[in-house]
């Protein structure tokens, strides 16, 4: 990102800070496709993902002066859309994270075999059919790029289980895949 790039940015946020209606809407002008396409990866329907984005939007807006520039505007925002799916998944009561007795024994367990060269579309079909917990899991490690530490940290769940639900969820998005 260029130096005129995050100036701009910067500036948008400084002046929404100072409450310019103008301001917001080209900052919602720049994030809205991207943040809806996190939420809908989340959510998979195009009316909740439209809520929840328009939702983040107005929290990020109302406690922007909180914002102190420690990511990128992006970032924080996205951490916003992702808080507020899952929040909507589980007002839903919607399991994000399946809980099993042998989640914790990775050890025992056959290795994933690899796929060559899969298409892009079997893998996103193949995500939109995995169960909601291993879904989130995948979601947010392979797309969003968060570690296991920080999906334990967002979805309230140990480090071990976000890795065990992983190596599953992967295993499991693999099987998918060969049938497609």
């Amino acid at each position: 990102m260029t130096t005129e790039v995050r100036f701009t940015h910067q500036s948008l946020v400084e002046s929404c800070k100072k409450g310019h209606s103008g301001s917001q809407y080209e900052l919602f002008e720049l994030y809205v496709d991207a943040m809806y396409n996190v939420s809908m990866r989340f959510l998979g329907t195009k009316e909740d993902a439209e809520d929840v984005v328009q939702d983040s939007f107005v929290d990020a807006f109302k406690n922007l002066k909180s914002f102190k520039y420690e990511s990128s505007f992006g970032a924080w925002l996205k951490r916003i859309v992702i808080n507020k799916s899952i929040n909507h998944l589980r007002a839903k009561r919607i399991a994000v994270v399946p809980m099993d007795a042998h989640e914790f024994h990775l050890t025992n367990e056959e290795p994933v075999e690899v796929v060559d060269a899969v298409d892009i579309k079997k893998v996103q079909l193949g995500i939109a059919q995995l169960p909601t917990g291993y879904k989130q899991i995948i979601n947010l490690y392979l797309i969003e790029g968060y570690d296991h530490v920080e999906i334990g940290e967002i979805l309230g769940i140990a480090t071990a289980t976000s890795k065990s639900q992983y190596h599953r969820a992967k295993k499991k998005l693999v099987e998918i895949i060969k049938e497609l």
